[in-house]
Order: structure tokens, then C-alpha cells, then sequence
């Protein structure tokens, strides 16, 4: 007889056997298949950015759960794209065949922006200060056509980082954010974000060192290596870019696990700083691989030729964190990333480079209105990253209505696979006479240019340039330039019956009274090929150059011109501007600039027009181009009520003292700023022909001692012809200034200045122009 347990597990088995049975003959539920994934409602932001970001495919089965989550990354795209209230709901349309459309239904709602960023604990800088650092801004009138004012959580964490890098660069090394609060208020429509600082004082360098745990390095043999000084205010970037210094340098010597460790000892006391540089042996530990991801356009190898360090060298946290801010600083990314994972053995480690590549090409339309060149316009194409190999190219078309022309260049930033960067530019261009120029110029030719780093600070940059310019004189009714060498008919006093002869009486009515190109510019008629070749040295200690507010600016340049070609000179130029911002005042910013140049011809070359300084508002604003410096005056001239020509000068300086502030009452965003300024300057020593008597027979001109044959000679018809073979000029040195007033515009249309001058001191013969405009538009 069979146990009760016996037949219990029978039944069980049997019940098991025939659920699986039942199970096998009804067929399962399946899931429908999506036919397609639609979005509607949605114009702020384009289907495409929308259809990245969901994981629901077309031709996969419909999963509830799944399309939920695609709810919520819709969500967040819409967020980072300034539209927090956007709502997102998804629906399926049924169709036949057991498929279903996945909709998603986007209500995307007003923009919400950052409306307010607080600052709390500040007290050295303003919060108007601190907030105008920042890459994020606050909502205005302006929101409409910016994306600044959008919330960003990776933005607001560079901007921290950049608020942090301020701080202890102006000698506050205990500065910290304590918090950072964003919340969203719906009532006002955006989001408050609060930041929380502690400040701490301001610390000056006791002393700096180098100690050296090395054996044959001695530490203070590297102290020219320093970039602090007893006595100066605590910088960290100093400190960074010392650590940098010390770490290459050591490594030159063999020492390639070798870091430098900056340590600091407070005096809270005093608020000073003692600051010593350890040099130590660190672990030895080997790039085993370096891994580059994510980037989809950028070319693996200029990315790692950012690095000063290979797969199989030592490991160097310095030098990654450097490779790591250059990489930064090239644009071609949206993000980068550099963290570390062991490698095979304990002594190898695995670098892993995330990066994101974001649009480097840009395609500009610019246009504006400048009270030199009237109406000017610009399209351009451009893309620093060209195909993916770290290349900058740029063509642009200019036109307008006395200037245009065309430019092509190209630049490579490693030349040879080293940081030297290498490129040319090719251009043709034309500008036609106008008020302050009465010849017409043509310029066709190129440059080969290089860029060799120095230090940080200091570069140097060789190039050599041909090209060909052609001067001509317009003579026609409109602008009567020539008539005194080829009278205009109908138009030149004495040529015709409709015009009365030359007043000889008075010398008012003559050839001259319409305007007349001096002999200095009708000897510079014709092609003239220059070839030269030059270099710049640059110099910039500047904190920002969009917007510096402390550091020098400065450059030199010198070109020789004579291999080949038909200019023979050296010239000479010089530019240093200091920039420092104001103690005690929110971000008004002081300026003084100094430059000056000298031309000095060889060979027994005469300087022509286009070979000398022709300066005017860029020397002393207040003045009109070619307003100030040699003319062509005479006595014809001076009786017609001429002033003659620009001829230019061969040497010149000029010094500016410039204060920047804020608008105060206006969004700092809007951009708006004034300024007052002080410039004084003078352009004297013409070195170019004065004599153009030729051989021919001398013929009087009824003037007393004037004779000769020159290249504008005297002829009856058309009156006293130039007047004389001479061109006198006035070669002295003689200071003009003027003070006036700015506003400027860093609009989102482009750079805009506007400046009323009011000029203090002049010659006889000075052209003047109070008020100067010039802008530009991209769009």
C-alpha cells in the first residue's frame, strides 16, 4: 500500500506536468511593436535633439516603463534648454497589425531662466562684481536673443571654479564656497540661485623657496624659476605656473617622477604667507595607456599632442592637469574629463580622456558703419577645427562703400608635430578716395607666418609678406584730383568757354580750388611690389582678453622691406598698454597705452606714401585720418583755402590714459560701458621725395622766384599748374591732444564704440573730427 506522501508528490507532479502543458498550447502575451516615435508640440526645440535622447526605437516592442524614462530625459533636456515648467507626456495610437505610434506631447511653456544670482558673505567684491565674471547670467530684456540666463548645473560649477581661481589669484587663499542653492520659484519664474562664500583676508608673500629632497639639485639654483616675490600678493596662478616650471625643469634633469608640492604657511596675523616649493621623489608609476572617448569628429592624435607626456613615460599629475586645461582652452569641446584607472601591475596606470566635441565653424554676416569708411559689410566662413585635425581656416568677403576685398588664411598649430604654429594668408584689397584720401590704392599679395612660444607670457612670431600696391588719382567732374596735369572739360577754371579764366589777380580761382593731389602722391602713382620680412614679439600678463582689467598688453615689431621688390626701409613699432582695475571701485578699470614707430629708409630710397605712418583717430581721437602730420602746404594751397594733402610721416609717438566703468542702473550683461579719455601724440619727418623738377626747360608762372617743370606742370588752359617743384612741408615735431568721452557697446550684434573728442591743441592745416562711430553686426 502506497504512503500518503507517496501519492501526495504524484499529485503535485502531475499538477506541475499539466500547468506547463496548459501553459505551451495558450500563446503569451506579446508586446506591441512601435511603429514609429513622433513628437508634437515641440518648436523651441528640434525633433532631432529630442529623438537622441529617447531609448524607445521604432521597430522594438512598446515598453511602458521605458517610455516613462523617456518622459523624464525629455524633461531634462528641456530644462538645460531654460524651459523648466515644459511639461511631457507620451500616448500610443493604436494601428493594425498589433503595432502602435509612441507620441510624446511636449507643452513647452515660457522660458525659465536664472532670474536672481545671490551672493552671500562677500564683502571685498561686489556681488555685481562677482556676477559679472560669471558665464551664467541673470533674465532681462535681453533674454530673447541670448542663452546665457539659462540654468545650467555644469555651467554654474565652472562658474564657481572661475569665482574660486579669482579669489586666490588676488591673494585670498582661504576663500572657499561654503554652498551653492538653486531653487526654482514659480511665482517669479525662474530660478534664485544662492551662492555662500567665506572670503578671508587678503595675504601677501613673507618669503618663497625651493627645497630640493633631491640629491645633485640644488633648490636655490631654480629660483629664477619663480613667479612670486617677497613682498607680492598671494596668486595662485603664480604658484600654478611655478609648479609647472619646477616640474618640466626637473624632469629635464632625469628626475621624471619628481613632482613640485607647493606648501604654504599662514600668518593669520599679519595675513602673510610663506611659500616653499618641495621637490620629492614620487612613486614610480608608468602611463600604461591612454584611452581617448567620445570624441566623434576630433582626430585622437590632436588630442594627445596636448600632452607633454606619453603612453610608457612616468606618471605626472601635474602635467596631466595641464594637458587637461589645455585641452580645455583649444574649444573644440564641450567638456573635458581626464581621470585614472590601475593598469596591469601596480606600478601601471590607465588615463582615460572624455571629451565632447561641440560646432567649431562659424558662418558670419557682418555689417556696420564706421565715419571713415561709410557703409561696410562683411561675410565670412570660418572653422578652427577643420576636419577634425585642429586646423583654423577663415574666408571672408568685405564690401562697402570706399573699401573691399578678400581674404583667405589658413594656420596650423603644430607645425612639424611641435607647438609651433604655422600658416598664411593670401588677400587682395581696394579702397577708393574719400573725404580724408583723395588717391585710390590696390593691394594684392600674402604672408607666411609663424608662432613660436617663448613662455606663457612671451612669444615670438617671424613672417615675410610680398605684395603689390597700386596708387591712382581719380580726375573726373565728382572728384577733380589731376585736372591741374589733365584738365576735366567742362569742369577745370580756363578750359572752356563755361568757365572763366584764371583769376590771376586774387590766385583763388585756379585747378587747385577743387581739391589737387600734392606732387608727394602723383610721384607715388603706379604698381610698387614690396617684400619684407619681419617678426612681432608679444607680451600679455592680462587676466581676460575680452575684458582685461589688470596686466600688460605689449608688442614689437620690425619689418625690413628690400628683398626684392622696390621699397627699401626698416620699420620700427612699439605698443604697451597697463591695464589695472581701481581700488575700491566695483569694476572700473584704468588704462595707459604708449606707442611709437620710426621708418628709416636704406639704399638711397625715398619713402613713398603708402611706405610712411598715415595715423589720425588711432594716434589722437579727436582728428580725422591723415588729420595731423606732413602736408603738402603751399602757397596755391593756402590761397584756394586748401589744406593740401596727408603725405604721412616717418616717425611718431602718442600716449592715452583711459578710465573704464560701468553704466551704472544697466544690466552689466547689456554689455553697455563709458569711458573718459586724454590722448597726445604727434607724426612728424617726412622722408620721401620734396624735389620733382625734371630736366626740361623751366618756364615762369607768374610767380615771384616759382618756376620750373614738374611732374603737374603749368600749362595756360588749365591755370598755375602745382605751383612749384617743391613740396613744402613741415617736418617739426608738434603735440597735439585732446580729451573726450566713450561709449561702449560689447552688443550681441558685435562691438560698437561710440567717441566724442574735443581737441586741445593743433597746427594750422589740422583736419579735426569730433565724433567717431564705427560697429558690426554678426548674425
Amino acid at each position: 500500500m502506497r504512503s500518503i506522501s507517496g501519492i501526495w508528490k504524484s499529485s503535485f507532479l502531475f499538477a506541475v506536468v499539466a500547468a506547463a502543458i496548459l501553459a505551451l498550447s495558450v500563446p503569451a502575451f506579446a508586446a506591441p511593436d512601435i511603429n514609429r516615435v513622433a513628437f508634437e508640440g515641440n518648436s523651441k526645440v528640434k525633433t532631432d535633439i529630442l529623438q537622441e535622447q529617447v531609448r524607445s526605437r521604432a521597430h522594438t516592442p512598446f515598453n511602458p516603463q521605458l517610455a516613462e524614462s523617456d518622459v523624464a530625459r525629455l524633461m531634462e533636456v528641456y530644462r538645460r534648454s531654460g524651459r523648466a515648467a515644459a511639461k511631457v507626456s507620451y500616448r500610443t495610437v493604436e494601428l493594425p497589425n498589433g503595432r502602435v505610434d509612441l507620441v510624446f506631447t511636449v507643452v513647452e511653456g515660457d522660458k525659465t531662466g536664472v532670474k536672481e544670482i545671490r551672493f552671500i558673505g562677500n564683502e571685498v567684491y561686489s556681488t555685481g562684481r562677482l556676477v559679472g565674471m560669471m558665464e551664467t547670467t541673470e533674465m532681462n530684456f535681453l533674454s530673447f536673443i541670448k542663452s546665457s540666463d539659462v540654468y545650467d548645473p555644469d555651467r554654474i560649477a565652472s562658474d564657481l571654479e572661475l569665482i574660486r581661481r579669482f579669489y586666490l589669484k588676488n591673494g585670498y587663499a582661504d576663500f572657499r564656497v561654503i554652498s551653492s542653492d538653486v531653487q526654482f520659484d514659480p511665482a517669479a519664474g525662474g530660478y534664485i540661485i544662492t551662492i555662500n562664500v567665506h572670503e578671508g583676508p587678503q595675504y601677501h608673500v613673507s618669503s618663497v623657496s625651493v627645497e630640493s629632497h633631491l640629491p645633485d639639485v640644488n633648490g636655490d639654483a631654480l629660483n629664477d624659476l619663480l613667479r612670486l616675490a617677497p613682498g607680492d600678493v598671494y596668486n595662485g596662478d603664480a604658484v600654478e605656473k611655478t609648479v609647472e616650471a619646477l616640474t618640466r625643469e626637473i624632469a629635464k634633469k632625469g628626475y621624471a617622477f619628481t613632482q613640485a608640492r607647493p606648501r604654504g604657511e599662514r600668518n593669520p596675523a599679519n595675513q602673510t604667507v610663506a611659500i616653499q616649493f618641495l621637490l620629492e621623489e614620487g612613486p614610480r608609476v608608468y602611463i600604461e595607456r591612454i584611452n581617448i572617448r567620445g570624441n566623434t569628429r576630433t582626430r585622437d592624435y590632436v588630442i594627445r599632442r596636448e600632452f607633454d607626456i606619453g603612453e610608457g613615460d612616468a606618471y605626472n599629475r601635474v602635467l596631466i592637469d595641464r594637458a587637461e586645461r589645455r585641452l580645455n582652452g583649444l574649444g573644440y569641446f564641450k567638456k573635458v574629463k581626464i581621470t585614472n584607472e590601475p593598469g596591469s601591475a601596480p606600478d601601471r596606470v590607465i588615463l582615460n580622456v572624455e571629451v565632447e566635441d561641440q560646432p567649431t565653424g562659424n558662418f558670419g554676416v557682418s555689417g556696420g558703419y564706421s565715419t571713415n569708411q561709410g557703409f561696410i559689410s562683411e561675410v565670412s566662413v570660418s572653422e578652427s577645427n577643420f576636419m577634425g585635425r585642429g586646423q583654423a581656416v577663415r574666408l571672408s568677403v568685405q564690401a562697402g562703400q570706399i573699401a573691399r576685398g578678400v581674404t583667405f588664411s589658413f594656420t596650423e598649430p603644430y607645425f612639424l608635430d611641435q607647438r609651433v604654429a604655422a600658416g598664411f594668408d593670401v588677400f587682395a584689397r581696394r579702397q577708393d578716395a574719400y573725404n580724408y584720401s583723395i588717391y585710390s590704392s590696390t593691394s594684392i599679395g600674402g604672408t607666411v607666418r609663424f608662432g613660436i612660444p617663448i613662455t606663457d607670457e612671451l612669444s615670438f612670431s617671424p613672417h615675410y609678406s610680398v605684395y603689390q600696391t597700386t596708387i591712382s588719382i581719380p580726375n573726373d567732374s565728382k572728384r577733380p584730383y589731376n585736372d591741374c596735369l589733365v584738365p576735366v572739360p567742362g569742369y577745370t577754371p580756363g578750359f572752356s568757354p563755361f568757365y572763366p579764366q584764371p583769376d590771376f589777380p586774387s590766385l583763388l580761382v585756379n585747378c587747385q580750388s577743387n581739391g589737387e593731389a600734392s606732387l608727394g602722391i602723383k610721384g607715388s602713382q603706379g604698381t610698387l611690389v614690396t617684400s619684407l620680412i619681419g617678426y612681432s614679439l608679444n607680451y600679455s600678463t592680462i587676466d581676460n582678453f575680452k575684458n582685461p582689467h589688470n596686466g600688460w598688453l605689449a608688442s614689437l615689431s620690425q619689418d625690413a622691406a628690400g628683398l626684392g621688390g622696390g621699397s627699401h626701409y626698416l620699420r620700427t613699432t612699439g605698443d604697451i598698454r597697463y591695464f589695472k582695475e581701481v581700488p575700491y571701485l566695483d569694476d572700473v578699470v584704468g588704462i595707459a597705452r604708449l606707442q611709437g614707430g620710426d621708418l628709416s629708409t636704406f639704399g638711397g630710397y625715398k619713402a613713398r606714401i603708402q611706405d610712411n605712418f598715415n595715423l589720425g583717430p588711432s594716434l589722437v581721437r579727436g582728428f580725422a585720418p591723415g588729420g595731423f602730420g606732413p602736408r603738402d602746404w603751399n602757397v596755391l594751397t593756402s590761397l584756394s583755402n586748401n589744406r593740401g594733402n596727408s603725405l604721412g610721416g616717418s616717425q611718431y609717438v602718442g600716449g592715452s590714459l583711459e578710465v573704464q566703468f560701468p553704466i551704472w542702473g544697466l544690466p552689466k550683461d547689456l554689455g553697455l560701458r563709458g569711458a573718459l579719455f586724454a590722448d597726445a601724440g604727434s607724426l612728424w619727418n617726412f622722408r620721401g621725395r620734396t624735389n620733382y623738377a625734371n630736366n626740361l626747360p623751366t618756364v615762369p608762372i607768374f610767380l615771384p622766384g616759382q618756376y620750373g617743370t614738374c611732374i603737374a606742370a603749368y600749362t595756360p588752359l588749365a591755370g598755375f599748374g602745382q605751383g612749384s617743384c617743391l613740396t613744402p612741408i613741415s617736418n617739426n615735431f608738434a603735440l597735439r591732444s585732446s580729451v573726450g568721452a566713450s561709449v561702449l557697446w560689447n552688443s550681441p550684434m558685435g562691438p560698437i564704440r561710440f567717441d566724442y573728442a574735443v581737441v586741445t591743441s593743433k597746427v594750422r592745416g589740422d583736419i579735426t573730427q569730433n565724433f567717431r562711430f564705427s560697429g558690426g553686426t554678426n548674425f
